[in-house]
């Protein structure tokens, strides 16, 4: 008999595609409450992405729930807490999407700095010819202060090594076997950087990291790169930032009311906007699929998970 898998929002196709055949596949968003009630006992697994919620209260109504499994790195948006009590397991998808994460923050650093996207607008408004382009600020070389130091932090690091960049990080403690500076006052990493990318993990510790304060340490001539969680900065702040020049420009792939953004942050040209992207490629999201895939299939095996995030192996 198949086991069945509830699927909340955000959750993409190809994951979904790979179970259904060995699974019952049932989504939350498209039930209405008498289907759901229907099914809830038997739902033992919920499907989840990096951007899903589970919150306590979905949990109370599945009483056989047994995994969480995310597709993502960050599961910022489960009740972590109410897991553990419940002896629900929880699994993520780890390494797989670190290059690609760690590609585009190099990519937004590039195209904020050089104000790429502006120099587009310049081309197709038809300016060329007639005025000049204004200067923009040089990568190479450049001083960056990298806020969160694992994964995705030490491979932008590796990246910025090929630029020659001055290479900086803050995190909880010094990571060890690394050679470069370890801050433990995030104000005085920004303020001694040109450039600032945020790799750091969503949830309640983080919130709001990124604040008036350390954007004001940053600088006039400071950029700000976040391909972390939106949580992690206050938009507020850097909209406040931005529009009164205290900092050079923005790179942004994540934001804190996704997909809403605050209009102060379009058509600017020293502000650079994807949606969400971060590991939107396709060998990338087949093998976080595959992964995804292999980590319910071990579990209901009675093997474990194969990539259970750090804070829960039951």
């Amino acid at each position: 008999m198949k086991k069945s898998i509830l699927r909340v929002e955000k959750v993409p196709d190809m994951v979904v595609e790979m179970l259904v055949h060995n699974y019952n596949i049932y989504s939350y968003i498209d039930m209405s409450e008498l289907e759901f009630n229907k099914i809830s006992n038997e739902i033992e697994i919920i499907l989840a992405s990096g951007e899903s919620k589970v919150t306590a209260s979905l949990m109370e109504k599945l009483p056989n729930l047994k995994l969480i499994s995310v597709f993502g790195v960050g599961y910022d948006g489960v009740d972590i807490e109410t897991a553990k009590q419940k002896n629900i397991n929880v699994s993520h998808t780890p390494n797989v999407l670190t290059d690609d994460v760690a590609d585009l923050g190099m990519a937004l650093l590039l195209a904020t700095s050089r104000k790429i996207i502006g120099a587009q607008r310049f081309i197709e408004q038809g300016y060329w010819g007639k005025t000049s382009y204004p200067l923009t600020t040089k990568v190479s070389g450049g001083k960056l202060g990298i806020v969160g130091f694992g994964r995705v932090g030490q491979a932008v690091a590796k990246r910025a090594e090929a630029f020659n960049m001055q290479i900086s990080y803050f995190d909880r403690s010094p990571i060890s076997n690394i050679s470069f500076k370890y801050y433990s006052d995030l104000a005085k990493l920004a303020k001694d950087n040109e450039f600032l990318i945020v790799c750091l993990t969503g949830g309640k510790s983080t919130n709001h990291l990124i604040n008036r304060q350390i954007l004001h340490a940053l600088g006039k001539q400071g950029i700000l790169i976040n391909i972390a969680r939106g949580s992690v900065v206050n938009e507020k702040d850097l909209v406040n930032a931005i529009n009164n020049n205290e900092i050079a420009g923005a790179g942004l792939d994540v934001f804190e009311n996704e997909p809403d953004i605050p209009k102060d942050l379009l058509y600017k040209d020293n502000v650079v906007l994807s949606p969400h992207l971060g590991s939107a490629t396709y060998a990338t999201r087949k093998e976080m699929s595959t992964l995804v895939v292999k980590n319910i299939n071990s579990f209901l095996s009675g093997k474990g998970l194969i990539t259970p995030i750090p804070e829960l192996t039951i």
